[in-house]
């Protein structure tokens, strides 16, 4: 029986914190550095937390050494408990806490999901979700494992495939075959489906959004006359940026054998039009008729 692996790694902070104290010649750098990090957890306590009650900078306490932590996990260096400590005294813990939030407030300017609209883009809702990601990841007490830079890295990695899907969706809008569509919201998982379904025809046209009409005409055309599905496919991928190839290759694959092979199925027209329209087509799609 294989047996899980579990972290048990305290945050950074406290492991370069442990391994100063193990030097008895350091200890006025020691003061120094608690006395920076006291001060820090007070402004944090400030902003995000209660600095008048004990729940409110114990709090803040917690975000200090997560948002330290973070910042030393992601510096480049080689992560000994030596080489973390002498990168946290040479920077000074303020800037280290600094380059922490900087990750944190970057990652919040990347796409969370793949459905945007102007609410996104509100500056009351964009601090938020900054001191939202801060507190989630951010917050490490120094008695229990720590797993925030994980998490991060989890995130950014998620938040970058976003990104991409959403440019993916942008770039086929702009290329829309009748003109650009300029509406600011945006399902890009529905651009990205419409524009690989329609590109079956191999007519040359980029669909980046559709009506029931034009689903039903794609349906009708595909039955009367079996398109040559990769043709249509490559040349769509061919049009198309290659950062964005991947993405839409793999789209394709997903689709050839569940809403492609219903396509050219003998299952209703209706059927298939109403299964487009509320598992592919999302927000981008006209209303035509009932």
């Amino acid at each position: 029986m294989k047996i899980a692996h579990f972290t048990t790694r305290p945050p950074h902070l406290v492991q370069a914190l442990e391994t100063l104290a193990l030097d008895q010649g350091r200890e006025q750098e020691a003061q120094a550095l608690l006395h920076e990090l006291a001060g820090i957890t007070v402004l944090v306590a400030r902003k995000f937390t209660n600095d008048r009650t004990a729940d409110g900078l114990l709090e803040a306490f917690y975000l200090t050494i997560g948002c330290v932590s973070l910042g030393i996990s992601q510096a480049d260096i080689s992560h000994s408990r030596e080489s973390e400590l002498s990168f946290l005294l040479h920077q000074g813990a303020e800037t280290v806490f600094q380059t922490g939030f900087r990750h944190i407030r970057e990652l919040a300017a990347l796409p969370a999901h793949t459905l945007i609209t102007d609410f996104d883009n509100d500056p009351f809702v964009q601090q938020r979700n900054i001191k939202a990601l801060f507190i989630e990841l951010c917050r490490a007490d120094p008695n229990s494992v720590w797993t925030g830079d994980e998490a991060y890295i989890n995130e950014l990695h998620n938040r970058q495939d976003n990104r991409n899907t959403v440019e993916c969706a942008l770039w086929l809008r702009k290329n829309h075959f009748t003109g650009a569509i300029k509406d600011s919201d945006l399902d890009a998982q529905a651009v990205i489906a419409i524009a690989v379904i329609f590109a079956i025809l191999g007519d040359g046209r980029i669909v980046a959004r559709t009506g029931q009409k034009e689903i039903e005409s794609l349906i009708r055309s595909a039955r009367n006359t079996p398109p040559e599905i990769d043709a249509g496919w490559n040349q769509l991928l061919q049009k198309t940026p290659p950062r964005y190839q991947a993405l839409l290759s793999a789209q394709m694959d997903a689709f050839r054998n569940t809403i492609i092979k219903k396509i050219l199925s003998k299952t209703r027209v209706k059927t298939i039009v109403t299964e487009i329209q509320n598992c592919y087509a999302g927000t981008e799609q006209d209303v035509d008729y009932d």
